[in-house]
């Protein structure tokens, strides 16, 4: 047995051990909830937990904000009264989600190539035989036949609709003015939790004045919707067999 052939065994044993060890705490997670509704997630600071990072992107020359002596309107503002639009971190607005994808595209490809290479000799200077050998000159030295061909073909056919609000809070204001935005909702009915995560950059400008914004005004959106429970375990396969799925090669 090579080197190779023993690094991919303890690869694979290392992998199926770690999916067996992290599927035996998932069961027993499972098992302390047993008989009970899945416990919904406790409110924190999105910034404080384990893989948060800023945002960090390019920006423009900062621009200083000009003020008129004696009056009181200030170069910039809205209006004389306060905006009760989401301007800082922590202030709160209504994201509406509203996604209608549809796709059909339908591929086919075909190729083929024929190939043929005959060589020969028909005479020996002017002989039919080969001198000395008494032979007959060959006629056929090298006969070569290929043939080849390929047909693919393939087709998607996609309609997704996604029409619900979340909340979000402003988690960062950026050089620029543009906000980070992040929302998370989570709904339980019985054994079944659904999840709705909304995050990206805003611009001020795009959010409405009843202090909502459109999902598709949303750059760099990250929108996740999906749920955990009793159903969810029933439609994904057993650990083991996400393990061979990832593990056997036919």
């Amino acid at each position: 047995m090579t080197m190779l052939n023993l690094l991919r065994l303890f690869f694979s044993a290392t992998v199926s051990t770690g999916a067996l060890l992290l599927g035996a705490c998932s069961s027993l997670e499972r098992l302390k909830f047993l008989g009970d509704t899945p416990p919904l997630s406790a409110i924190e600071n999105p910034t404080s937990q384990a893989g948060y990072k800023p945002v960090h992107m390019p920006m423009p020359m900062p621009q200083y904000a000009t003020y008129n002596p004696n009056s009181l309107w200030r170069n910039g503002s809205r209006a004389f009264f306060k905006d009760q639009r989401a301007h800082q971190v922590g202030d709160i607005l209504t994201v509406k989600v509203n996604i209608t994808d549809k796709a059909t595209i339908a591929n086919e490809t075909q190729r083929s190539r024929e190939n043929k290479e005959d060589s020969g000799v028909d005479n020996f200077f002017g002989k039919t035989k080969v001198p000395v050998l008494n032979s007959a000159v060959p006629t056929k030295i090298f006969t070569a036949d290929s043939t080849s061909s390929s047909d693919g073909k393939g087709s998607i056919n996609r309609n997704e609709t996604l029409t619900t609000n979340v909340a979000g809070v402003v988690m960062q204001v950026l050089p620029n003015g543009n906000l980070v935005i992040e929302g998370k909702q989570e709904v339980r009915v019985n054994f079944e939790i659904r999840e709705l995560v909304v995050a990206g950059v805003v611009r001020p400008e795009d959010i409405e004045s009843d202090n909502t914004i459109d999902s598709t005004k949303i750059a760099e959106a990250r929108i996740a919707y999906g749920g955990r429970g009793q159903i969810t375990d029933v439609q994904q396969p057993r650990y083991g067999q996400q393990v061979l799925d990832v593990l056997l090669p036919f």
